[in-house]
């Protein structure tokens, strides 16, 4: 029995539409506008449709499912990420800015975290973080698969923090308010000095800013363990 054959968007030539129309640039970036908005849960061919003022059927000239519309839709989050030249800044000041921008362009689309593990990332905005990425790890003096490795040490980093804040986020909206945190989280560390001693420390009025100086603690300390590696 043979699986599905692997396949994508971005291996096949663009659909030619029947009488020239919208471009499949402009179909994208209204996708990404509505996802937004609405969340995958609020993106379908019909409503992307309605929004451009077109039917849903004629929207298929363009891509031919709602994956591959996702797929579209997912390299633009890519393309928000930026690499700086290792060659200009060096490397750690290069996986810095890339950890960061990542973390921002998932941040600012919430429904990408979604597609992470779930697409493939194989669009150009996304090779071509990749192929500088490559470039900025190869600077640091990895060689080999260990190259990959580290690559994705560090991507999976930047995703296991952001996604759960992403979760965080999206629960509890407007909602959140700290004196109330505070007072469940107490009665639920009763008999728990150390976890007692940690609400007093006043961490629970900024999460936010808690959570960006947990993020560069955590970066500077993987990056740190690259560069010991190297060093071994």
């Amino acid at each position: 029995m043979t699986g599905k054959q692997f396949t994508s968007v971005w291996v096949r030539e663009p659909r030619k539409p029947a009488a020239p129309g919208r471009s499949r640039m402009e179909i994208v970036r209204a996708a990404v506008e509505m996802l937004d908005e609405e969340g995958l849960s609020g993106l379908s061919m019909r409503k992307l449709g309605a929004k451009l003022g077109a039917g849903a059927t004629s929207l298929y000239w363009y891509v031919a499912t709602k994956d591959e519309l996702l797929e579209l839709v997912y390299d633009e989050v890519w393309g928000e990420m930026t690499v700086p030249d290792p060659d200009r800044v060096g490397w750690r000041d290069s996986a810095s800015a890339v950890a960061h921008s990542m973390r921002q362009a998932v941040l600012r689309h919430p429904w990408s975290a979604d597609l992470i593990g779930r697409l493939p990332a194989l669009g150009p905005q996304a090779m071509l973080v990749a192929d500088r990425m490559r470039k900025m790890i190869k600077a640091a003096g990895f060689t080999g698969m260990d190259i990959d490795f580290a690559i994705s040490t560090l991507t999976a980093y930047v995703f296991g923090m952001t996604i759960p804040e992403i979760a965080w986020n999206t629960a509890m909206g407007d909602r959140y308010d700290a004196d109330e945190m505070r007072a469940v989280v107490t009665r639920a560390a009763a008999g728990h000095p150390d976890m007692l001693e940690r609400i007093d420390m006043d961490t629970y009025d900024d999460p936010q800013a808690i959570r960006e100086m947990c993020f560069d603690f955590g970066l500077v300390s993987l990056l740190d363990g690259l560069e010991r590696r190297l060093a071994t």
